[in-house]
């Protein structure tokens, strides 16, 4: 595993921390950050994250992180201890959403076949 790849764990588990008990801007309200990734100089961190909501509650969030990131980066800085620490962009993960499109067009293309079977 590379060094931009473990420094993106930790910064993964510890923003997961800090957004679950050191922020409480109500823009952010359940957040998963699902993803960092740090670039090979590790001067930057894309940090990847969803919400249980729909496009205008992640565009709340997204707000809220972003209102925030001074204060976390600051936070990073204490706890991690790096020569560097990244500058944070924050991008929702829409992975999810299309694998759930990606299912349901599976779904419809096999029950399309099981008519056309019968």
């Amino acid at each position: 595993m590379s060094r931009a790849a473990r420094v993106g764990d930790l910064v993964k588990e510890e923003l997961s921390g800090l957004l679950l008990r050191n922020i409480r801007d109500p823009r952010i309200g359940f957040v998963t950050i699902t993803e960092v990734q740090v670039s090979a100089d590790l001067r930057h961190a894309r940090v990847y994250f969803v919400t249980h909501g729909g496009g205008e509650e992640q565009q709340r969030t997204l707000e809220g992180l972003e209102s925030a990131r001074g204060y976390l980066r600051g936070e990073l800085g204490r706890r991690l201890h790096l020569r560097y620490v990244p500058d944070l962009s924050f991008t929702v993960d829409e992975t999810l959403d299309h694998s759930f499109k990606i299912r349901e067009i599976l779904k419809s293309l096999e029950t399309e076949v099981k008519l056309d079977e019968e």
